[in-house]
Parts: structure tokens; sequence; C-alpha cells
């Protein structure tokens, strides 16, 4: 029952935070680039700040916790039927959702937090940020809704 609760928080939480991204990557960063460039880098850093809350980390580590837990689990009980998918599923978050943000992304925030918004650099910097840091939104948005598909369907195996 406890491996069952654990599989449906993960597919749950790996689909909301693949919504999350997905949100940025469809339209978010397209209506920011809109935007006057000192606007743009403005509204981003608001983002970038307001981002560290209870609801937001509480998804995006709570799924990163759970997903380590179940690959663990996975490896010892690697002869069980649906090992694999538990593994997959979770390695997919950790690497494709929680590395990709750790290694891409929050190296590009942490650029754009130091710059003047309306200054050449700040310009300079925007005119790279968009495209790169849309690029990585996109591999985690992927990574997490295929992660959020293999939870599920290893929920829809009674054996798994």
């Amino acid at each position: 029952m406890i491996t069952f609760a654990l599989k449906l928080f993960a597919a749950l939480g790996c689909g909301l935070i693949a919504g999350v991204f997905f949100a940025f990557s469809t339209f978010v960063m397209s209506a920011l680039a809109r935007l006057q460039t000192a606007q743009g880098i403005a509204a981003f850093q608001s983002i970038n700040i307001t981002v560290y809350n209870p609801w937001f980390m509480g998804a995006f580590l709570g799924t990163a916790s759970t997903c380590i837990f179940l690959a663990v689990s996975s490896l010892l009980k690697w002869q069980q039927h649906g090992a694999a998918y538990l593994l997959v599923g979770s390695l997919l978050y950790l690497a494709g959702t929680v590395g990709v943000t750790i290694l891409f992304n929050v190296p590009l925030n942490d650029a754009l937090a130091v710059v003047d918004p309306g200054s050449a650099d700040g310009a300079s910097l925007w005119s790279r940020f968009v495209p790169n840091w849309t690029f990585w939104n996109h591999v985690r948005t992927i990574a997490a809704l295929a992660a959020a598909a293999v939870f599920a369907i290893s929920l829809g195996d009674r054996y798994l």
C-alpha cells in the first residue's frame, strides 16, 4: 500500500512540475520576451525571487525526495516485476528535471539576478538568456512529463 501511495505521489508531483514548466515553455517566456528588455528582466528577476515558496519548493523537492526513495527501493528489489519502471521514472525526474535545473537553469537565473535591467549588459544577457533558458526548460518539461507517464504506467499494473 505504501508503494502505491509513493508511486501515485511521484506521478502527480512529476505531472504538476511538468505543468509548471510547460506553462513557461509555451507562453510565459514568450510573454516576457515581448516586453521591453528592462521590463522582461525585472519581471523574471521577480519570478526568481517568488519561486522560492513552500508550495512550489514542496512539490519540486518533495517529488525529488520521493523519486530518490523509489530509485533506491527499485535497486534493492530489482528482481521484482516493475522495478525498472520505478528506476526509470525516478531517473527521468532526478536527472532530467532536478539535474537540468541545477546545472543549467539556476546558473542562468543567478546571472540574470545580478544584472541591472536597464543596462547594456542586461540587454546583451537577456538576448541570450531567453532562448537558452527556454531550451533547458523544454528539456526539463519533457523529462518531468515522461517521468509522470512512467509512474502512471507503473500504477496501472497490479504487479508493479
